[in-house]
């Protein structure tokens, strides 16, 4: 462990093995923070926050510090980090808002400089969020999702797994698995190819999915016969039902496409 003099490690800390605490940090009383973790300079680690090992605190993050919610009124609420997360300058990060909830970040995610992830945000693993990607409260963001910079996200969308948003977009309804979208608001333009064959999907179950987005996003029908289109007529392959359970769960709406 390592500790720079000039950090202030509260005594209650909980510092697994490994752990380097760079110069004017703070780390307070309910911190748990797993090996081999290294925290730059001047960053401060608050309330009930626990993160996993071999993740990367650049400077000037600020994570656990209270929710940005004129609800919260104190309550006991926490913020869990998986391994293996490069959290970069100046990001920040908020616990959860209604007593005992929780924000949640998962494992090997890249948060890049000045991101943002509110509270009872639930972030997957793999993800990327370039620079001042910006995730209102209640938001969720699946596997693989790629977050394009200076995106603003609005409270409670889903953003689904292998889903890649361009940057500047504002993003105020659901993200559709696999896509690519982009735009002010967020449209669908199409599939994420290079996320899906990066991931292993093979040729015929990208073909699957194509054609399920056009029976969804171009086919002119409303999205509960396309829907019924996609289930009579495309084989049941894992992503196709991931896919259609998706856009039926959807409560704030699903993105529409760009035509």
């Amino acid at each position: 462990m390592s500790i720079h003099p000039s950090a202030i490690v509260s005594s209650k800390a909980k510092l697994a093995s490994g752990v380097s605490v760079g110069p004017f940090s703070i780390i307070s009383d309910q911190a748990s923070i797993g090996a081999n973790t290294k925290i730059g300079a001047h960053c401060v680690i608050e309330g009930n926050t626990t993160i996993g090992k071999n993740c990367e605190i650049f400077t000037g993050a600020v994570v656990g510090s209270r929710p940005q919610d004129l609800k919260f009124k104190g309550e006991k609420v926490f913020l869990e980090i998986g391994n293996n997360n490069i959290i970069r300058e100046y990001c920040t990060l908020n616990p959860g808002t209604a007593e005992g909830s929780k924000t949640s970040v998962g494992d090997d995610n890249l948060l890049m400089a000045y991101s943002h992830v509110a509270h009872d945000c639930r972030v997957g693993n793999g993800c990327v969020l370039a620079n001042n990607s910006t995730l209102a409260g209640h938001v969720s963001i699946e596997d693989k999702a790629v977050i394009g910079g200076i995106v603003a996200i609005h409270q409670f969308v889903r953003i689904g797994m292998l889903a890649i948003v361009g940057g500047c977009s504002k993003v105020v309804q659901d993200i559709p698995p696999f896509s690519t979208c982009d735009g002010h608001p967020a449209r669908v333009y199409g599939l994420n190819l290079v996320g899906l064959r990066r991931k292993g999907i093979s040729h015929d179950a990208i073909n699957k999915i194509d054609q399920a987005f056009k029976l969804i996003f171009n086919s002119g029908l409303s999205v509960k016969h396309a829907l019924e289109r996609v289930e009579k007529e495309i084989e049941k392959t894992e992503e196709i039902i991931y896919l259609v359970n998706f856009v039926k769960s959807s409560e704030r709406g699903l993105t529409r496409s760009c035509r």
